[in-house]
């Protein structure tokens, strides 16, 4: 049977580096997925503490652990050596090294994976093999495809009027809200990657949370012109220009931020003193359980 490149062969859709299963790659090869298990759901990390002499049990926190996903289906081929490279080409995609998988739900998401078990390829004839693998994703988050990203300057007010005016009077101002409104559709809490390019003095995040609570990120440091400080809040890490760290120099007085699900987070960006080169961007993707 002959395939067209990009065709949907039906049922589950996955990507796992540049490999499309569940599709007719530009090759004409068609990865056919039959089985995707652990998807639905990450490993969960709780401990019971049994009561001395009574009935049940004391729980602790629950916290999901990684995430283990197991593929498998059909390589088809019009040939043997198409087959064989296609097989290679499987060998290759699933790294040993972080690699992206896609699944393609009605809301495409994603996850961060590397081999964590053996990759199982058998020929059945000479253009078919069936294929088993799996991956692990440290991260059980499942993440929007969709990066979202907003900026924001330091805020200020221009233009307007300035006594004495004579009427009539045109009232033209500029504002700039410092204000970056951060929105997560998903059903579980994300983590923004927040980014500072100087010039700027001090310069303060204000993480305005859902409940009415505030969460600062306060960095006591300046930043020049041209100079970039990348604040990771899942990873806890404070980079300046891509390879300093000056994690020592910010405070989390309140904790660090994150975006509840279904919800909002407004990241207020303030300084010791204005500078209109300052500017703040966050980025996050929404994220599932």
């Amino acid at each position: 049977m002959s395939y067209v490149a990009g065709q949907d062969l039906g049922g589950l859709r996955a990507d796992i580096g540049a490999v499309p299963l569940g599709s007719v790659d530009s090759a004409g090869v068609a990865w056919r997925l039959q089985e995707l298990q652990g998807w639905d759901s990450a490993e969960v990390r709780t401990e019971m503490q049994q009561r001395e002499a009574d009935h049940g049990a004391w729980s602790s926190p629950v916290y999901l652990g990684e995430r283990p996903i197991t593929a498998a289906g059909v390589i088809e081929a019009a040939d043997r050596t198409s087959l064989e490279d296609a097989m290679e080409r499987l060998r290759t995609a699933v790294a040993l090294t972080d690699t992206l998988l896609v699944v393609y739900e009605s809301t495409p998401k994603q996850a961060m994976v590397r081999r964590s078990g053996k990759l199982v390829m058998q020929y059945v004839t000479d253009r078919l093999a069936s294929y088993s693998l799996m991956v692990t994703a440290p991260d059980p988050r499942r993440y929007a495809t969709e990066l979202q990203s907003d900026d924001t300057l330091l805020p200020v007010t221009t233009g307007g009027l300035t006594p004495p005016v004579t009427p009539p009077v045109t009232i033209v101002s500029t504002s700039v809200s410092g204000v970056i409104n951060a929105p997560n559709q998903g059903t579980f809490e994300t983590r923004p990657v927040l980014v500072i390019d100087g010039p700027v003095d001090s310069p303060q995040i204000l993480a305005q949370m859902p409940d009415g609570s505030v969460r600062s990120l306060l960095y006591s440091q300046s930043l020049g012109v041209g100079e970039q400080l990348v604040i990771d809040t899942d990873a806890h890490s404070v980079i300046l220009n891509g390879d300093v760290s000056r994690r020592r120099f910010l405070s989390t007085p309140t904790g660090w931020p994150v975006i509840p699900p279904a919800a909002m987070v407004a990241f207020q960006f303030t300084a010791g003193s204005y500078n209109s080169g300052a500017k703040l961007t966050a980025r996050w993707r929404s994220a599932w359980m």
